[in-house]
């Protein structure tokens, strides 16, 4: 052996690595870091939704533009830093009056589950990497088909969030629907695939078609009712079109839950357009579905039962911390014929669950956990119930909204509401075009003036053609109360964008 390499060997025997930590040091960091979040969590409702800062102070506070530092600092030092950045330059999306975007307060025994994962660092791609992880994955994925009324006996995974869940089921049905071996000859070897979705799908789809070669023109936008839902005698017409072209359509894609408003796709009648064509039947179910069981839910969430895949996101509305989307797929040898493949370097037992023939991830983090505690904590009934409480938020707001002199309200479905400002001088001549066109720079205006006041957090539709305001109430720490204050704050604040765009007007003018 060189002596060098020996002499570094012999000092290895009594290694202390940097990052390691002694049982008293870790003991007290954690304690201190769990003491920080509880106060922050409680601390909460008075703090602004967000900082409303411009991204040079954000980098200012952080110091990008430092380098990689070369030597270390005491973890005490860095955590508390890191926690006095993170609590004092971030937008909350679990505070009481965040309505921006569908992504639900994280539960607190969520947390301490990704710290009590993170501790085991299990790597749940093969079931002899992961034994328990990988039992209580599927678990989970059983719990979470029951919780919706899909078959438990599905085949599902858990993955990063409604895209990855949502193409999961995209390759599983276009493996079984292609006709050819699509994953060894591709797309290319048979006829255009095509894939049916309503104008109001998430764009989900389109880095679906992207990814997997078929191309966004695969897709047929299929136009919406008045309730926004899939035109079914249109999804009718563009079928036998595309049959009479020589294209071979494979995948209906039904929503459960739009983005915008909350719409829900006539699944019942989707379910059986696909039945009798032997089409895949897939339901984007990552807002929505979870609504399913609950009373007074729209009756269309029933047909989601009947698909060939679903997929639900617990981060969106089962109150799971990022990340945790989930696809279910009716037949569990779809998703392993659409992404099982055995190199010779794989040595696991093929009668476990192995996780990497399922998905596309072979290396995957122990996401179930979070789900898994959180579940068990609340029970299925208290879930179903915080949920509809969301959706009865949501109308009290449509409600005071219809009520309110200054303001329009626009829909209502599931837990999002849609509304915008309307100054009291101009209501007599809504719906001319100068007037909307007004309106709808007026509320585009109002959007930022409600983000950046730190005062709720709002996101923005556009319906028919109309600017609004879009609230999504998926958020076990809202209240009445803070509902009730929305169409009084979006009516201060519309008077003040409203002032100002009238200002602007006027000194216009006055230069002309």
């Amino acid at each position: 052996m060189v002596p060098m390499l020996s002499t570094r060997i012999d000092q290895l025997r009594s290694r202390t690595a940097p990052l390691e930590m002694s049982e008293d040091e870790f003991r007290s960091l954690g304690h201190d870091l769990v003491d920080r979040i509880a106060g922050f969590l409680a601390s909460m409702r008075g703090r602004a939704v967000t900082p409303a800062r411009p991204p040079d102070e954000i980098r200012a506070a952080l110091k990008a533009t430092r380098g990689l530092p070369e030597d270390g600092t005491p973890a005490s030092v860095l955590l508390q830093c890191a926690a006095d950045l993170l609590f004092n330059h971030s937008l909350f999306n679990g505070h009481p009056r965040f309505y921006g975007y569908i992504t639900s307060s994280a539960a607190p025994i969520g947390m301490l589950a990704e710290l009590l994962a993170a501790a085991v660092n299990a790597n749940v791609g093969a079931w002899k990497l992961s034994p328990m992880a990988t039992e209580i994955e599927a678990q989970t994925v059983r719990w979470l088909a029951q919780f919706i009324g899909y078959p438990t006996d599905c085949g599902g995974l858990l993955l990063s969030g409604g895209n990855m869940a949502n193409l999961t089921c995209f390759l599983a049905a276009r493996a079984a629907r292609a006709g050819w071996d699509v994953r060894k000859q591709g797309a290319a070897a048979g006829p255009p695939l095509l894939i049916y979705a309503s104008k109001e799908t998430h764009t989900w789809i389109q880095k679906a078609a992207d990814i997997t070669g078929l191309g966004t023109d695969a897709i047929r936008w299929i136009g919406v009712d008045k309730w926004r839902r899939m035109d079914l005698a249109a999804l009718e017409v563009q079928y036998k079109r595309d049959l009479e072209e020589g294209c071979r359509p494979f995948l209906v894609v039904g929503t459960a839950g739009t983005v915008s408003t909350g719409a829900v796709d006539p699944l019942p009648d989707l379910s059986a357009f696909c039945e009798g064509r032997q089409l895949w039947f897939h339901v984007d179910g990552a807002y929505g579905a979870f609504a399913a069981g609950v009373k007074d839910a729209p009756a269309d969430l029933m047909g989601l039962t009947a698909a060939d895949s679903v997929a639900v996101d617990p981060h969106k509305w089962l109150y799971a911390p990022l990340e945790a989307g989930c696809a279910l797929v009716r037949d569990p040898a779809a998703l392993r014929n659409a992404f099982s493949y055995h190199p010779p370097y794989y040595s696991f037992d093929v009668d476990a669950t192995n996780y990497y023939d399922l998905g596309p991830q072979n290396s995957r983090g122990f996401r179930a956990l979070k789900i898994w505690l959180a579940l068990q904590q609340a029970g299925a009934a208290a879930c179903r119930q915080m949920i509809g409480e969301d959706v009865a938020l949501a109308r009290h707001l449509y409600e005071l909204a219809a009520e309110h002199p200054e303001l329009e309200a626009f829909s209502h479905n599931l837990s999002i509401t849609t509304l915008r400002y309307v100054p009291l001088e101009l209501r007599g001549s809504v719906g001319s075009e100068q007037t909307e066109a007004y309106l709808n720079r007026l509320n585009q205006r109002l959007l930022t003036y409600f983000e950046n006041s730190g005062e709720a957090f709002c996101s923005n539709a556009l319906i028919e053609g109309k600017s609004a305001l879009r609230f999504c109430i998926v958020n076990f720490r809202t209240s009445t109360g803070d509902i009730e204050a929305v169409p009084p704050l979006v009516a201060r604040l519309g008077r003040e964008a409203h002032a100002e765009a009238s200002d602007q007007r006027f000194a216009a003018n006055s230069h002309n």
